[in-house]
């Protein structure tokens, strides 16, 4: 056992999906002259925006010359919207919080890499004396619902509305929204376990980059309590409008001889039926298949 701690309980063994090309991902990064930008927007505050990212082709959230601000970021496969960001899943397979080289991970019964990150300019940031870190998966989009709970009043602009708003044009619904990836997000657990929130440490023109293994529909919230410096429920909440600012969004096609060879993840070769068709056991050991 390392002074860490235990061991983490999903380790694989060699030769897996789970193994990074870091040099690949490295020269993706890199390679900024040879890539070429094919879509710029700028998604203002207090809103929501869905964009394609074809597989093979780089994305980029970036703060924008007003500051910081958060972003709650959510993404399924283009054609199959069923196949969607897992964030527990990948915070048992990356981190609770995640960086260059992890990956987001999709549901069953596809569970094969969404995208892999390339580039992060906060990854100088690591773990705070509050142990506070960045990109944070384990919190969840703020709601109208829990608004209501913990005020008692209604406001139509929180993430998860944001996101609905978003995705309606493609065909989907509040019911497609999920748990997201909270983008320039600075959050950890207290002494309690209770999740807490900082203010981001990002500043203008910090970015969040990752390379799509697979066609995928994005969507992203400008998050309404901005770079999260003012309280937005509690004893002194008020409304933060002020720290509250746009975040731009960039998808760049990378020259073609970097992504030779590449190709899109496999969903996991399970041959099984969940055993419905063998043998079950029961209290008293082994019975026959039903």
């Amino acid at each position: 056992m390392s002074d860490k701690g235990p061991s983490a309980m999903y380790r694989p063994v060699t030769g897996t999906v789970l193994d990074v090309d870091t040099a690949f991902y490295d020269r993706l990064a890199e390679d900024t002259a040879g890539r070429e930008l094919v879509d710029r927007f700028v998604v203002p505050i207090r809103s929501g925006r869905a964009w394609e990212v074809p597989a093979g082709h780089l994305c980029r959230v970036v703060t924008t010359p007003e500051g910081p601000q958060c972003g709650d970021f959510n993404v399924w496969n283009r054609h199959n919207p069923k196949e969607r960001l897992w964030t527990s899943r990948t915070r048992q397979l990356q981190g609770a919080h995640v960086t260059r080289y992890d990956r987001l991970w999709s549901t069953l019964p596809y569970l094969r890499p969404l995208l892999t990150i390339t580039n992060d300019t906060l990854d100088w940031y690591g773990v705070d004396s509050d142990g506070a870190r960045v990109h944070d998966l384990l919190g969840a989009r703020c709601d109208p619902y829990v608004n209501r709970i913990l005020t008692g009043a209604d406001f139509d602009f929180h993430c998860h509305s944001n996101l609905t708003r978003a995705v309606l044009p493609y065909g989907l619904t509040e019911f497609d929204v999920h748990d997201v990836l909270n983008i320039f997000t600075l959050t950890g657990l207290n002494a309690d376990d209770e999740y807490f929130m900082k203010g981001s440490p990002a500043t203008a023109g910090d970015f969040f980059e990752f390379f799509a293994e697979q066609d995928l529909l994005c969507a992203m919230s400008t998050c309404p309590a901005g770079d999260l410096s003012v309280p937005l429920w509690g004893p002194d909440a008020r409304d933060p409008i002020e720290v509250c600012r746009p975040l731009a969004v960039e998808v760049y096609r990378p020259a073609p001889e970097l992504v030779e060879g590449w190709s899109v993840p496999e969903v996991p070769a399970y041959a099984g039926l969940h055993g419905l068709l063998a043998p079950q056991w029961t209290a008293t050991g082994l019975a026959q298949a039903p």
